[in-house]
């Protein structure tokens, strides 16, 4: 197994969870929660406590598949840092390099669901996940971990880039997910990806980086930045390469969606926690897909990860 460091966020979900209050309503081509009243007062079905971001959800991805898997995240002395502590101590990630601050409180989001669609809307306070500037990239001499995931460090290129610098330095191969915040400086994340050996974005992510308006062309050129390169399109499935065979590949199950939260991560974290089993590129592929399918069938960003020792059925997947 791998020793497997994780870079990024910790969060409570708080979920408010409804089967008819929160239905969405179409205005044009967009859709808003449309019958709650400024003002009014409504009675939710069900309340239910989670927790993620992007570090805690790929940690506990690593940690069921039996990989060594370490946190780094920023968190607070309080209820909702307890929370996500009690959860990564249940998972078996190692929590030590955890950083407290006083200055805020633990990020929380409230995500809205509606449980006939599956729809939801997030509404997130970021709080200690918002800054990572006290991330030292030093540590990474003594964890010596043979992977780094890096999830978003909300546009934090200097922490980013001595991370990148410092793992190039001793050895350890990184899988990069940017955020938003990072897509938005996209000559400075081109740069580093020399130093990144699994990038994945999805589809509108890749057309921030590079020309393309078919995944094809976005593959074929990001492969010129990175080792292996995934590009994922919801529920069009989406290709990958890893430098020396490309795969375009379908979703791994039709199945009703009851969140969406956690899916990217899922899919991200799943395919490098079977990459560092020794599975070959495209039985990753197939277990990332499965990963992220199973997590949309249950609500919470974690709660549906699998563990590697599941009998995978066959899905779409070509060799191009």
């Amino acid at each position: 197994m791998a020793r497997i460091l994780s870079l990024g966020s910790a969060l409570q979900d708080i979920y408010l969870i409804d089967h008819d209050d929160l239905e969405p309503t179409a205005i044009g081509e967009e859709s808003i929660f449309g019958k709650i009243l400024v003002g009014s007062k409504v009675d939710i079905d069900k309340l239910s406590y989670e927790v993620g971001g992007g570090g805690v959800n790929s940690a506990i991805s690593f940690a069921r598949h039996g990989h060594e898997a370490i946190l780094m995240a920023n968190i607070s002395h309080d209820s909702a840092g307890d929370a996500i502590l009690k959860t990564l101590d249940k998972e078996g990630v190692d929590t030590s390099y955890i950083k407290y601050t006083s200055a805020k409180s633990t990020g929380s989001s409230v995500v809205l669901l509606d449980s006939k669609k599956g729809e939801r809307t997030i509404l997130t306070y970021r709080g200690a996940s918002t800054k990572f500037d006290d991330f030292d990239a030093s540590v990474l001499d003594l964890i010596q971990p043979d992977y780094i995931y890096i999830t978003t460090l909300r546009g934090d290129i200097k922490t980013l880039t001595k991370f990148l610098e410092k793992a190039h330095e001793i050895g350890s191969k990184v899988m990069l997910n940017p955020g938003v915040k990072e897509l938005e400086r996209p000559s400075e994340i081109l740069k580093l990806l020399k130093y990144v050996s699994i990038l994945i974005v999805n589809k509108h992510e890749a057309s921030e980086l590079v020309p393309g308006t078919n995944l094809e062309e976005l593959l074929y050129h990001l492969k010129n930045y990175s080792d292996t390169v995934i590009i994922t399109d919801a529920s069009m499935g989406g290709i990958a390469t890893s430098g020396e065979e490309i795969y375009r590949f379908g979703i791994y199950e039709d199945v009703k969606m009851k969140d969406a939260t956690g899916a990217g991560d899922a899919f991200g974290s799943g395919y490098l926690a079977a990459i560092a089993s020794g599975k070959s590129f495209r039985r990753s592929l197939v277990f990332a897909s499965a990963n992220s399918t199973s997590v949309v069938q249950k609500i919470g960003a974690n709660k549906g990860i699998l563990c590697g020792k599941e009998d995978l059925h066959p899905m779409p997947i070509q060799k191009l």
